[in-house]
């Protein structure tokens, strides 16, 4: 791929903010985003800005008692819309942001900081009820039903549970502090996980075909000299994704099936064959590691991520559509 076919990454709108900013996700079928994160005096913020003639808007700005770590719209129906959040003190918040003074739905979910949350069965995705999961170093996890949830720990093990059966399905450990993973669609039966990590690597595992004693396929890349903190598939292409990473970089790959997924081992049991991973595209945007990262759901290539050095970005990436 020539230099002119490749995507470019383009620093299309960028703000300083005046508090450390964790999590940053698009509003549904908008041009509007949120951040959330904490001021310097130890309480929390909700932001939201829209993308108004090629500058950022602050439409609303709401400051709450505990800081917020992250935030999903995961869970929301269309109509409402409503933000999920988990707090550094343990607890889910639900809100409307059309008026966000009060939770709408609250629960202490945990004893100590709630690192990540996510959601399924909302904006029309998929199949299901809404549900909504949370992660903390407490290691408990709090779902609303039962749903299959892969959580990652600072020790490299990465656990598939299966809650509706109350059962570990699947273990492994990549030898090194998980920072992130995510599945590659919600919609369909598992397809792709991709984990990253402390020590700069990501680790792509085909989950359609688990072997009993092998688990599933995987291929590992040496992504950024440093914590690979995100990753985040693209929505409108689940073969493409973003990495981000410690030193402020982003970097873009895409995924490459075999020829064939799955071949028999030598007792004729199925196993899982592993892909390949290429490179299309790196760029440094901060001198701080990237702190969060969400594709637009609704326009193809539009990104938004977040920094340590108090500023959001929103990003344009071209040139998707041919890959």
């Amino acid at each position: 791929m020539s230099a002119f076919e490749k995507p470019q990454v383009i620093a299309h709108i960028q703000k300083s903010l005046n508090y450390t900013v964790f999590d940053c996700k698009w509003v549904p079928c908008s041009a509007k985003f949120v951040t959330v994160g904490n001021f310097a005096r130890g309480t929390g913020v909700i932001q939201l800005y829209e993308i108004q003639h090629g500058d950022l808007k602050l439409l609303r700005e709401i400051e709450k008692a505990k800081p917020i770590k992250c935030g999903t719209f995961g869970a929301a129906s269309l109509q409402q819309r409503h933000l999920a959040t988990g707090d550094f003190g343990g607890n889910l918040h639900i809100w409307n942001l059309e008026a966000p003074e009060v939770p709408v739905y609250s629960v202490k979910g945990h004893k100590e900081i709630i690192n990540t949350i996510d959601g399924v069965g909302g904006l029309g995705v998929g199949e299901g009820a809404p549900e909504i999961v949370t992660g903390s170093r407490d290691g408990n996890a709090y779902n609303q039903e039962e749903r299959v949830v892969c959580a990652g720990y600072d020790n490299g093990d990465i656990k598939l549970f299966d809650l509706r059966n109350m059962s570990l399905r699947w273990e492994t450990n990549i030898k090194n502090g998980v920072c992130s993973l995510e599945f590659d669609r919600k919609d369909i039966s598992m397809n792709k996980l991709v984990a990253t990590s402390l020590e700069g690597k990501f680790h792509v595992f085909d989950m359609r075909t688990q072997h009993p004693t092998k688990g599933f396929a995987s291929v590992s890349e040496k992504a950024h000299k440093s914590t690979v903190w995100q990753v985040r598939h693209l929505p409108q292409n689940r073969e493409l994704f973003l990495t981000a990473g410690g030193a402020g970089s982003l970097h873009l790959w895409k995924y490459e099936y075999p020829v064939r997924r799955s071949k028999k081992d030598s007792e004729g049991v199925d196993m899982g064959v592993a892909g390949s991973v290429s490179l299309l595209q790196n760029v440094t945007l901060s001198t701080q590691p990237i702190s969060s990262l969400d594709w637009s759901p609704d326009k193809r290539g539009l990104c938004v991520c977040s920094s340590f050095d108090q500023v959001v970005r929103v990003l344009i990436v071209t040139k998707l559509h041919t890959l």
